[in-house]
């Protein structure tokens, strides 16, 4: 895939967390949600914009902190209903769209890391 195809995902996975954080506005714990999806928009827009400094020792593991915290994010938040992909149970299960949510989180993460890797 050409690099800049890669780049441009980013710019897309920047543009849905910004949306991402936008919906949270009437939701109880809405600040929280906000901040977890602000740190996959600002890595994609990093990745997106300043590509090189996924280079530098400090972003490298600045990016491997908030991957991990994703990945702990995603199994703490995961969803215990059954048929929790299902629109029925998401769209009446908080806990359901939280997990969900996580997850969208770490594929966001690992996209912009991967782009972010090539030169």
């Amino acid at each position: 895939m050409p690099e800049a195809t890669l780049k441009y995902i980013n710019l897309v996975i920047c543009i849905l967390m910004l949306i991402f954080i936008g919906v949270q506005y009437n939701d109880p714990d809405g600040p929280l949600w906000m901040a977890i999806y602000a740190v996959p928009a600002f890595w994609a827009a990093l990745a997106f914009f300043n590509q090189r400094l996924f280079q530098v020792l400090v972003a490298k593991k600045l990016m491997l902190v908030s991957l991990i915290a994703a990945l702990a994010g995603m199994v703490y938040f995961w969803p215990t209903s059954s048929h929790w992909w299902a629109k029925d149970v998401w769209w009446e299960t908080e806990t359901a769209r939280e997990g969900m949510g996580m997850m969208i989180v770490t594929i966001a993460l690992l996209t912009s890391w991967a782009v972010g890797r090539v030169r």
